[in-house]
C-alpha cells in the first residue's frame, strides 16, 4: 500500500492497436491518441485538487477503505469524514466492530441516513473476522460475496485498497465517460453493458495508472463534470470532451423517476424515531410510549414505521413500556461520532451534486443502479 499522494506516472494508451481497429467505428471508442492525452491531464488534474480525505493516499488499511466507501453511498463526501474518523477510532478493524453491540453501531452511525448499511456492515465485518482471520480477502469474487458488498464496493476495494486494475463503475464516473467519450448524457438507471464496455475500453492498461484513472474520473465527476452544473470551463478535459463540442445536448436530464419528497414520508418517521432513541442517556435506555407516541401527529403511519424498524432489527419494542435500540454483547462509549458529526443529514437528492457515491449495490438498496445503500 502506498503511504504518500500518488506520484505521477506514464500512461499508457488505453487499447491495444487491435482494441483500437476493432472499435474504429464506434462513437463510444476512445481514440488511442486522445485517450492518451486525457489520461494524462486528468492524472495531473488529480495529482494537484484531489481532496485529501483521511481514507486515500495509503493512510488506512483496507479495511478502512471499505468502510469509507459503504459509508459514502447515497451521502455527501464531507459529512462522512467525521463519522469515518470516529467509527475507526472506536472499531478499527473487523473483528472490533463485530463485538460491538447493534446498539453502539446504530448511535455511531448517527444521521448518515440508511441505518441498516451500519447494519450490513457489522455482518460483513463479522464475516472477515471469523472466516478471513480479519483481513479483508483481496479477491472480487471473495469481497463480492461478503454482506453487503456488490459490485462497486468490491471493486472500488480492489482498485483503491488493494491497487489492482479493475473498471470502478458508479454514477460519477459513468457519467463523465459518457459525456466525454460518447457526447450524450448519462441518464441514470442500472448500469448497462454499454457502460461497462466503455469503462473497461477507457481504463489503461498500466496496472498503477488504472488505479489513478478511476479515482481522478470519480473526483471529476463529484467535483467538476457535476449533474446538473458541470463546471466545464474549469475542466482539465475539456478540450477533448465530445458532450461539451456538441453543444451538452440534453443536460441534466434523468431517466429515473422524479425526485421522491422527503416530509411526511415513512423515511423521515424512522429517522425520527431512532434520532430520539439515539439522545438517550445511557441510563435511560427506552423510550416510553407516551414519548414515542409524542414524536409524529399521524399515529397509525408512526405505528407502521415503528414496526418496520423492529423488522429491520434496527430498535427492538418492550411490550407496552417503549422502544429501544437493540442490546448487543458489549457496551462501549460512543457518543464522539455523534459529538463529531453533529448537525449533519445526509440529503439523498443533493447526492448527485454534493460529491458522493451512488453506486449502491443490489442485496441492500434496491430503488438505485448499483448495489450497497440501504434505506432507513
Amino acid at each position: 500500500m502506498n503511504t504518500s499522494r500518488p506520484e505521477l506516472q506514464h500512461v499508457p494508451d488505453a487499447a491495444s492497436d487491435h482494441d483500437t481497429n476493432e472499435h474504429a467505428s464506434s462513437p463510444n471508442a476512445p481514440a488511442a491518441g486522445n485517450a492518451t492525452r486525457i489520461q494524462c491531464d486528468l492524472a495531473l488534474w488529480w495529482h494537484a485538487n484531489a481532496r485529501d480525505l483521511p481514507w486515500r493516499f495509503g493512510r488506512t488499511t483496507p479495511w478502512g477503505v471499505l468502510v469509507s466507501e459503504v459509508m459514502s453511498q447515497q451521502t455527501q463526501m464531507n459529512r462522512v469524514v467525521p463519522y469515518w474518523t470516529a467509527w475507526m477510532r472506536h472499531w478499527p478493524d473487523p473483528e472490533a466492530l463485530a463485538a460491538a453491540s447493534t446498539a453502539e453501531v446504530i448511535t455511531a452511525w448517527g444521521r448518515l441516513g440508511y441505518p441498516r448499511r451500519a447494519l450490513r456492515l457489522q455482518e460483513c465485518a463479522r464475516e472477515v473476522a471469523t472466516r478471513y482471520g480479519n483481513r479483508l480477502p483481496r479477491s472480487y469474487d471473495e469481497l463480492v460475496a461478503l454482506p453487503g458488498i456488490g459490485d462497486y464496493t468490491a471493486s472500488a476495494v480492489m482498485s483503491f485498497a488493494f491497487g489492482e486494475r479493475i473498471a470502478v463503475i458508479d454514477t460519477n464516473i459513468r457519467r463523465v465517460l459518457s459525456r466525454l467519450f460518447s457526447g450524450e448524457e448519462s441518464l441514470g438507471g442500472s448500469t448497462t453493458a454499454k457502460d461497462r464496455d466503455l469503462a473497461s475500453r477507457a481504463l489503461p492498461e498500466d496496472q498503477a495508472a488504472s488505479v489513478t484513472w478511476n479515482e481522478a474520473v470519480m473526483e471529476l465527476g463529484a467535483l467538476v463534470c457535476t449533474a446538473k452544473s458541470p463546471a466545464c470551463q474549469t475542466c482539465p478535459v475539456a478540450s477533448d470532451c465530445a458532450f461539451l463540442a456538441a453543444g451538452r445536448p440534453g443536460l441534466g436530464e434523468r431517466r429515473t423517476r422524479p425526485r421522491q419528497r422527503f416530509a411526511g414520508t415513512n423515511r423521515q418517521v424512522r429517522g425520527m424515531v431512532l434520532a430520539a432513541l439515539r439522545a438517550l442517556p445511557a441510563d435511560v435506555p427506552i423510550l416510553p410510549r407516551a414519548q414515542v407516541a409524542a414524536l409524529w401527529p399521524d399515529q397509525v403511519q408512526l405505528d407502521a414505521c415503528v414496526a418496520s424498524l423492529d423488522e429491520d432489527g434496527l430498535i427492538e419494542i418492550i411490550g407496552d413500556e417503549g422502544i429501544r435500540l437493540p442490546i448487543g454483547r458489549t457496551r462501549q462509549a460512543v457518543a464522539g461520532a455523534n459529538a463529531d458529526a453533529s448537525g449533519t443529514h445526509a440529503d439523498v437528492n443533493a447526492a448527485a451534486d454534493a460529491g458522493t457515491h451512488t453506486g449502491v449495490d443490489i442485496d441492500a438498496y434496491v430503488p438505485t443502479s448499483q448495489p450497497d445503500a440501504t434505506n432507513v
